[in-house]
């Protein structure tokens, strides 16, 4: 059964029996219920705060332009409804653990004793590597954006006029999928551990990974600036290129 397979990752080595699918997605389930409370109750908390975050969201503007910083709100609900969009992206941020780790739970069956012990030291590397992408963007990456777009705009001989819904949707996805970018090394390593791929088919297409990085990196930043594009596809390569020598160490290891 197709579904089987794809849960197959989930069994022990050593056991005679498999699974029944149904047990696999109602921890599956169970799993994405976690997950979804955990972040309710981060985004929640996250609202009460909804002043602070707009003041350090908007600090990056400030910086260009204070002007520019007093946002327009054209919608009447936009207090709200932009409160909670930032609410819902600062709570991914706040709760990237604890979803990190029931996503980990959801796994530990497969994993051997040995391998259970290294499951908080790797979320807590994730979760670093996600945290280091943010803070990059934020501090260095983003008004670097702003920038380039204000100063684009009055070459044009338009007045920058941005409103709080295009400026918050732009800014949360831009250092959310920054974060995500960086979590290469651990979507790689977690295909490398379930056998979907090996360290001579990474060596061997290592050139396409580093041109799929490079577009990637280019649909994340939105700016054609060349300096902007290498600081987001220049650390990915190099997060790619020690994935490659890790899983040959792992692949070793194993063959041992």
């Amino acid at each position: 059964m197709a579904l089987q397979d794809i849960f197959k990752f989930r069994e022990l080595p050593e056991s005679e029996t498999s699974k029944p699918v149904l047990e696999h997605l109602e921890d599956l389930r169970w799993t994405v219920v976690k997950g979804a409370i955990t972040l309710v109750i981060a985004m929640f908390l996250c609202f009460a705060f909804r002043s602070t975050l707009v003041r350090v969201m908007q600090a990056p503007l400030r910086e260009v332009d204070p002007q520019v910083g007093a946002l327009r709100a054209l919608g009447i609900t936009d207090s709200i409804t932009i409160s909670f969009h930032l609410a819902f992206y600062a709570g991914i941020v706040l709760s990237f653990p604890l979803l990190l780790y029931f996503l980990a739970e959801f796994v530990l069956p497969a994993l051997t004793l040995m391998e259970k012990r290294f499951v908080l030291p790797a979320i807590f590397v994730s979760f670093t590597l996600f945290l280091f992408g943010v803070l990059i963007c934020y501090f260095w990456l983003l008004p670097k954006t702003i920038l380039f777009f204000f100063r684009d705009t009055q070459s044009l001989g338009w007045a920058p006029a941005w409103t709080v819904e295009q400026y918050y949707s732009f800014v949360t996805r831009f250092i959310i999928g920054f974060g995500l970018a960086f979590e290469l090394p651990v979507v790689v390593l977690a295909l490398v551990k379930f056998g979907l791929i090996t360290y001579r088919f990474m060596a061997r297409t290592r050139p396409y990974a580093m041109v799929l990085i490079f577009v990637l990196a280019t649909i994340i930043t939105p700016t054609p600036d060349i300096l902007t594009l290498i600081s987001m596809g220049l650390p990915m390569c190099l997060l790619y290129e020690g994935c490659i020598w890790i899983s040959w160490a792992m692949e070793r290891r194993r063959s041992a």
